[in-house]
């Protein structure tokens, strides 16, 4: 029995805290929640901060300023980021799937490891931005090509090599 009461606890604080929440309620991380006070904030402005797996999943950042950010592993799912300044930032290991980068800029930024399947980046300015072996669709690829040129300052990649521009 005592090995038991522990567990009743810990189920009675579960299903008293479940109660009060709104039906289809999910759990953030810390860096979950002061991201997405930081998007309901009206300048958007996230330039140099540390956001390292900081979570805007579903946010409109459109004209966000990220630019120098540090953003690895951070989650961009089903976001929008049209005309976006990310010059500079690093986004190594993070995750944007069918978000909308329109229009945004991303010199200089590090992309590596990134998972950007099903995201656009139509009118995006890529000069400079280091793709080595982030996962993106073929046609986004084609896209980024026709456009990609320079030299990352930070890892040295050549953007049209790292995107396996032909």
């Amino acid at each position: 029995m005592h090995l038991f009461r522990p567990f009743l606890g810990l189920v009675l604080v579960l299903c008293l805290g479940l109660m009060g929440l709104p039906q289809g309620a999910i759990a953030a991380s810390s860096a979950a929640i002061r991201a997405y006070d930081d998007v309901e904030a009206t300048t958007k402005n996230f330039a140099g901060q540390q956001l390292i797996q900081a979570e805007f999943a579903n946010a409109q950042l459109d004209g966000a300023n990220f630019s120098g950010a540090d953003l690895r592993g951070a989650v961009f799912n089903g976001s929008t980021l049209k005309g976006a300044n990310l010059q500079g930032a690093d986004l190594t290991d993070s995750i944007a799937y069918l978000s909308n980068f329109a229009g945004a800029d991303l010199s200089n930024a590090v992309l590596t490891s990134a998972m950007l399947l099903k995201s656009s980046f139509k009118g995006a300015t890529v000069a400079g931005a280091d793709f080595t072996f982030a996962m993106l669709d073929r046609d986004q690829v084609l896209q980024l090509c026709q456009i990609a040129d320079g030299v990352n300052p930070v890892t040295g990649a050549d953007t049209r090599e790292s995107l396996g521009c032909k």
